[in-house]
């Protein structure tokens, strides 16, 4: 079964409001899907992190750099093809962009795998573990607004979020130290006590500021402080790791096994979020997770994108050994993006029914079934938001 064509359709719509982070307000909505074909008709789906004009660019390298490099190739060699496609790719970037697009596409292969086996992709890693994945929501984004608006509005939205039945939510912050810290009571005050909540700060801070907000913070209680200064900055994860009682968590700005062995290595971190879009597919995720388990780090995967990328996960979630065993294990959760949304909710042929889930199952989701990843675009809906052909 050869590769004969790949594909990437970036999309995008206009949000209703603006939303943002430590980084940036954004009004339009993005997204990255990968289509591969083969010469038997069998057609897999992948996804690549990267919002905006980074999607453009990604488009760039996979149809541009990767598609030639693979196309002839048996679409089941998709090791095979991971390693020639990093290897000629290795000398113009080890991390970023050239890993986000190379994530697409070993995701579509996997997906082609697993519909050739007539096997869900879980079933594919050696089996499910678990037979539903506990959700938390993300919301609670930053907003051009003032400090005080927002502390009404993240103290309401947290409360809805919890009434939809997550397990947990987190929030945003950015704002400098001060008006943060009112940021995160009004949370803790919006979902009461003994529920979890976190806290990301996308990499906000200075370690100075890291260590006013995460020791402030604690008679809130946070479950993880997440990112809280720049993901280059291994002596300050580790640092912070050390002193602070609430988790410190991070990962999803880093790529590859040899990113990551030096992350691990670093002890900066009490939880590790891979981003299965942005650091080599599932192929390399499989790899960063047991590095993750051989420094006795547990994984919280960093879920961004669309249904493509939420399907993906529930996949890798319901693969993840126990760490550690036992009768009550520690588990991982889906990360689900509760604000404005039409890439999760109206993509599919047969929506994942996350919300409603959630809602009727006590805060957890059931598996895919079907081969592979299990899910299908719409092609007209894909028609509809294409913003680059």
């Amino acid at each position: 079964m050869k590769i004969t064509r790949i594909t990437s359709h970036v999309l995008g719509y206009d949000l209703p409001e603006s939303l943002g982070y430590s980084q940036q307000y954004y009004n339009k909505r993005t997204s990255h899907i990968v289509e591969v074909e083969t010469d038997e008709g069998i057609t897999g789906w992948g996804e690549c992190f990267g919002a905006g004009n980074i999607a453009l660019a990604n488009k760039g390298i996979v149809e541009k750099v990767i598609q030639p490099m693979v196309l002839g190739m048996q679409a089941l060699d998709r090791d095979v093809i991971w390693h020639k496609v990093y290897n000629l790719m290795r000398d113009h970037g080890q991390k970023g962009m050239p890993l986000q697009a190379l994530s697409g596409v070993d995701i579509a292969l996997w997906d082609i795998a697993g519909k050739a086996a007539g096997l869900p992709i879980y079933k594919m890693i050696g089996g499910a573990h678990r037979e539903k994945v506990e959700v938390y929501g993300y919301g609670m984004m930053l907003r051009p607004e003032n400090v005080d608006s927002l502390v009404s509005r993240f103290m309401d939205e947290a409360t809805k979020i919890k009434e939809k039945g997550f397990k947990a939510v987190k929030m945003k912050v950015g704002l400098g130290p001060k008006d943060d810290l009112r940021l995160i009571e009004s949370v803790r005050r919006g979902v009461g006590d003994n529920y979890r909540f976190m806290v990301d700060a996308n990499h906000a801070y200075t370690t100075h500021d890291a260590f006013y907000v995460g020791r402030a913070m604690e008679e809130f209680d946070p479950y993880w402080f997440e990112e809280p200064v720049a993901p280059e900055d291994l002596d300050g994860y580790r640092e912070l790791r050390a002193s602070l009682k609430v988790n410190i968590s991070g990962g999803e700005a880093e790529f590859n096994r040899w990113g990551w062995r030096n992350l691990l290595e670093s002890r900066g971190l009490d939880i590790a979020q891979p981003e299965v879009c942005a650091l080599g597919g599932i192929s390399e995720y499989l790899r960063v997770l047991a590095l993750c388990h051989a420094h006795f780090t547990p994984v919280v995967n960093h879920v961004w994108g669309s249904a493509i990328a939420v399907a993906t996960n529930l996949h890798l979630l319901a693969a993840m050994p126990p760490l550690p065993g036992g009768l009550f294990p520690w588990e991982p959760m889906l990360e689900y993006d509760t604000t404005h949304n039409r890439f999760i909710d109206d993509l599919l042929t047969e929506s994942l029914e996350i919300k409603n889930q959630v809602k009727a199952n006590n805060g957890t989701v059931s598996l895919p079934t079907g081969p592979g990843l299990g899910v299908t675009p719409k092609r007209d809906f894909l028609d509809s938001f294409r913003i680059c052909d």
